[in-house]
């Protein structure tokens, strides 16, 4: 996806694929009951058998959730399992947003491959945090805008770069993944997201996830340049840092 150099490093041909990959490692496979292995929903990850989130442009209630520890996934209420959501993703604790409730189960975003994949994970037996995130954030491609909201209130504007014609910035409803402090170009802030890109199968060895991240060129900010990911000025990426993990993006045209 964006184009970074380590920390301290030169600006360069460096991407976010060298900070992903560093948590890859045993992401892929997960043992649920007995003989059975589930895959992971991490967003080096592509899930089958669950279904695309369908309000893919509603803010929701503000509900995140967060597994204590692994806690299995299914495609509908009471169904087999088809996933297992582990606690961590890229080094932070997963929190992710709550889409629809049924009484004693809770759909939520996941971020995993395909975009907007969700699951069912159940309410019951312990083990999950519960609490309300405030924030919104919306990224309108055509304006190539981001802001942030509080409340409903928007605390905040910046004029961004979004994904070129060919490696678009996907639409829909995602949220926050992950606050990576340091690891981008010259030590900047990357937050990756739940999405990834609708053209690139991979970026750089890794999985195409897309991003918040900075860009030492500024001309870059109002055009359509990256590989799917939003290159934001820091004060943008200083405010993005104070949202909550797990709260929506929404990515409209």
């Amino acid at each position: 996806m964006s184009q970074r150099a380590a920390r301290r490093r030169p600006y360069g041909g460096i991407s976010i694929v060298a900070v992903l990959m560093m948590f890859a490692a045993g992401s892929s496979v997960s043992p649920e009951a007995g003989m059975t292995f589930l895959p992971q929903a991490t967003t080096f990850t592509a899930l089958g058998g669950v279904a695309r989130d369908t309000a893919p442009l509603s803010e929701g209630t503000g509900v995140v959730v967060h597994p204590v520890g692994d806690r299995p996934v299914h495609a509908r209420p009471g169904g087999p399992p088809v996933a297992v959501l582990p606690s961590l993703q890229l080094g932070n604790p997963t929190w992710v947003p709550v889409v629809q409730t049924k009484p004693g189960w809770l759909k939520v975003l996941l971020p995993s491959r395909p975009n907007r994949a969700t699951g069912w994970i159940s309410g019951a037996g312990g083990g999950l945090r519960v609490a309300r995130t405030p924030y919104l954030v919306r990224v309108e491609r055509a304006a190539r805008r981001l802001t942030v909201y509080r409340s409903g209130r928007a605390i905040g504007r910046w004029t961004v770069g979004v994904g070129a014609p060919k490696t678009p910035t996907p639409l829909g409803r995602t949220f926050v993944l992950a606050l990576l402090r340091g690891q981008g170009e010259s030590g900047s802030t990357v937050m990756p997201t739940g999405t990834h890109s609708a053209t690139l199968d991979s970026y750089g060895g890794g999985p195409g996830t897309v991003a918040f991240h900075g860009w030492p060129d500024k001309s870059v900010f109002g055009r359509a340049v990256s590989h799917g990911c939003i290159r934001a000025p820091d004060s943008a990426l200083e405010a993005l840092s104070r949202v909550p993990l797990g709260t929506v993006v929404i990515i409209t045209r």
